[in-house]
């Protein structure tokens, strides 16, 4: 495994963790690291969306931009995709703290 690769994994773990407490902080460093390439992260629109997506809904106003920004470069049927996922991400977080 390259260095670039184990870069992006751990920055991605440790944004997960985050993110499953409900940290906006942390779903806007992973709709970043989607959006950009951050840290050797394969560059995944839909992925982004998703991530934004949980961000503005905890909370965070930039990533209600972010998401707006990258939702122009998306298809109606990628953007559903981005929402389907974060839905079904919120409900097993939310399975999972119950």
């Amino acid at each position: 495994m390259g260095s670039s690769l184990k870069s992006a994994q751990f920055l991605i773990e440790s944004r997960l963790s985050g993110a499953a407490t409900g940290s906006p902080d942390a779903c806007l460093d992973l709709g970043m690291a989607y959006s950009c390439g951050t840290g050797g992260v394969d560059i995944d629109l839909i992925e982004a969306h998703k991530w934004f997506n949980i961000a503005a809904l905890n909370g965070s106003e930039a990533a209600q931009s972010f998401r707006s920004d990258i939702a122009e470069e998306m298809t109606a049927r990628e953007i559903a995709e981005a929402q389907r996922q974060a839905r079904a991400w919120i409900i097993a977080t939310q399975a999972r703290a119950a």
